[in-house]
């Protein structure tokens, strides 16, 4: 196959359930040069044997990790074994909505961007929506990438979204170190904010994923730790990036992140209560 032109990652752990919806939402885009890379994190239910469905299209290829590493070393996995010049990470139980691979990839080639992200609808569990056409608060037009990432920090929330939501230049996130899981609940955010420091943001208004809630998923785990985590990143991007984002950003998005921590917990809470 020729050098791909998308590069669409798959992490699966334990996505047995969800795993070939997730797989066949990518592979059924209408697009060209398109290459699907699925790599199992030692998971300890049928994900392998969802994987191996697939494994006679030559635009696949399932790569295994060791157990261990956290979701960085996973995620960082796939990401390594890309060639593709634009790249989305999907998780395994997200879904991509049916033109969003094509529309993404004219917006940054339009546009000369490192990153665009599109909206989502929030589902529970079993697919059935929450929220719809969530995403894209204060950023839904196009702007420098240290805007958008200032604007994330007063926020105290990931304004971009899940992986699913977003796509960025490969080299751009090649080049400003892969996954960057320091803090792990915020491995997307702060990855994106590496790369937009080094580009333009251009959005995508289109609803173009679906995002899972599930109380399974790693990062309910890691709720409590939220606000916590979210106080450390704005501390290390303003150490790092003092004209870009300041004190008083901080302080703003500090305070915005326990309120958002706190709504989280609850929206978990009323899910698993609402499998019951």
């Amino acid at each position: 196959m020729s050098t791909p032109t998308i590069s669409v990652v798959v992490p699966a752990y334990n996505n047995g359930r969800t795993l070939d919806e997730t797989l066949r939402s990518v592979l059924d885009q209408d697009v060209s040069g398109l290459e699907l890379i699925v790599a199992d994190h030692s998971s300890s239910d049928d994900t392998a044997a969802v994987m191996s469905r697939f494994a006679d299209d030559d635009r696949v290829t399932l790569l295994s990790t060791p157990a261990g590493g956290g979701a960085g070393r996973n995620w960082n996995r796939v990401t390594e074994a890309a060639s593709g010049e634009f790249i989305k990470l999907v998780c395994g139980d997200d879904v991509l909505r049916p033109g969003v691979l094509k529309r993404q990839v004219e917006i940054l080639r339009g546009s000369g961007a490192v990153l665009t992200a599109c909206r989502r609808d929030v589902v529970d569990s079993e697919g059935r929506v929450v929220v719809k056409g969530w995403g894209l608060r204060g950023i839904g037009r196009p702007m420098p990438g240290k805007n958008a990432v200032r604007a994330a920090v007063r926020a105290g929330s990931n304004l971009f979204g899940e992986p699913a939501s977003v796509m960025m230049r490969r080299e751009a996130l090649t080049e400003t170190g892969g996954w960057f899981d320091r803090f792990p609940y915020l491995i997307d955010q702060a990855t994106y904010s590496r790369v937009l420091l080094h580009g333009s943001f251009a959005p995508d208004s289109t609803v173009g994923a679906t995002f899972r809630m599930s109380a399974s998923q790693w990062s309910v785990a890691l709720v409590r730790e939220q606000s916590g985590q979210a106080r450390a990143f704005h501390a290390w991007v303003r150490s790092r990036y003092p004209d870009v984002v300041t004190a008083g950003d901080v302080r703003m998005g500090d305070l915005r992140a326990g309120i958002m921590a706190r709504a989280r917990r609850l929206s978990y809470g009323l899910l698993k209560r609402r499998m019951r």
